[in-house]
Order: structure tokens, then C-alpha cells, then sequence
């Protein structure tokens, strides 16, 4: 079972290779925005907590967040291993998915960091509004914005992972296929 974190800021093409990855291996991707609006859809006991939350205009707290992980690492646990996309997200959070990985006898073998500039990033996202249909894609105020949260919030993940050996950057710059050779060379597959 392999399970690793795909870090890398919005547009940096994480949705993109996941998809291949699956296709290829079977991994199962756990993206924080489909599970929530899995659960949310759902109504289930934690997408109603979570939606009361966002509601109100709040973050959904990381013990929330981590549950629904929890469910569905449970739900599929005979697999070829997990892809984290979208979280963690914070150091608090890292922390937490580490502890619940370790919980379940499942370690976090690696983080694949997909570096894209962000001009390149800042393309990709106002093309995908086209066909995505996502309006935080098409207004450059929300696309910065994003950025600059990935930037302070999320990027310093980079140190957590480099301590524990387990960080491996990738240029996410060029063509699909090009990215995609890089990354499973990254995980040795």
C-alpha cells in the first residue's frame, strides 16, 4: 500500500495526475472538497455538522474534516493506497492525518510537492474556468487570493516533510504526460 500527499498549489495539475494515477493503480484519492460535498449532498451526521459550519460562514473545524478521512479510509480500506489531495492543508493538520494514519497501521510514505510559477498557475486556472464552470477560477482577485493562502498556509508544509524525509518536488511545468513521468518516478512505480 503506498499513501502519499499531493501538495502543490491550485492549478498546479494535482486533480490532473491523480486521475491518471488511479486509472494506472487503483489508488483511491481523498480530496477534501469532493468528500465534503459528498457528505454534504449525502446529509450524513458529518456533512450536516460540516455544513452548519459553512453556514455560518466558518471553517469546518480539522476534527470534522479528519473524521470524515477517518470514514473513508474505513469504508475502502482494501486498496492499492491513498492519494491526500486538499489536505492537510496546516503543520495541525499534517500532524492529525499522521496521527490517524498511524492509528490504522497505514504510515504516510511520501509527499510529492507539485511546483508550478505562479504566471503558469494564473493561466492554467483562467483556461480551466472555461470548461470547469468554477467561478473562483475565473476572477483574478479569488485566484490571487488562493495563492497567497497556498503560499502561507499550505507551503510551509514543505519543511514538516523535508524533516521526517519523506518531501519530493516536482516540476509541474510542461506537458501532461512529461509531469506525469515525473511523478511516478518520484514513487518508484
Amino acid at each position: 500500500m503506498l499513501n502519499f500527499v499531493f501538495l502543490g498549489p491550485p492549478g498546479s495539475g494535482k486533480g490532473t495526475q491523480s486521475a491518471k494515477l488511479i486509472e494506472d493503480f487503483g489508488f483511491i484519492h481523498l480530496s477534501t472538497g469532493d468528500i465534503f460535498r459528498a457528505e454534504l449532498k449525502s446529509g450524513s451526521p458529518l456533512g450536516l455538522e460540516a455544513k452548519g459550519y459553512l453556514d455560518s460562514g466558518q471553517l469546518v473545524p480539522d476534527e470534522v474534516v479528519v473524521r470524515m478521512i477517518e470514514q473513508k479510509l474505513d469504508a475502502n480500506a482494501h486498496n492499492a493506497g491513498y492519494i491526500f489531495d486538499g489536505f492537510p492543508r496546516t503543520q495541525v493538520q499534517a500532524e492529525a492525518l499522521d496521527a490517524l494514519l498511524e492509528s490504522k497501521g497505514m504510515p504516510l510514505n511520501q509527499v510529492l510537492l507539485l511546483e508550478v510559477p505562479d504566471a503558469i498557475l494564473r493561466e492554467r486556472l483562467t483556461e480551466r474556468a472555461k470548461t470547469s464552470g468554477r467561478s473562483d477560477d475565473a476572477n483574478p482577485e479569488i485566484i490571487e487570493k488562493r495563492i497567497r493562502v497556498y503560499q502561507q498556509e499550505t507551503l510551509p508544509l514543505t519543511d514538516y516533510y523535508s524533516k521526517q524525509e519523506k518531501l519530493s518536488r516536482v516540476p509541474g511545468v510542461g506537458h501532461i504526460d512529461e509531469i506525469y513521468a515525473r511523478i511516478r518516478i518520484a514513487l518508484s512505480i
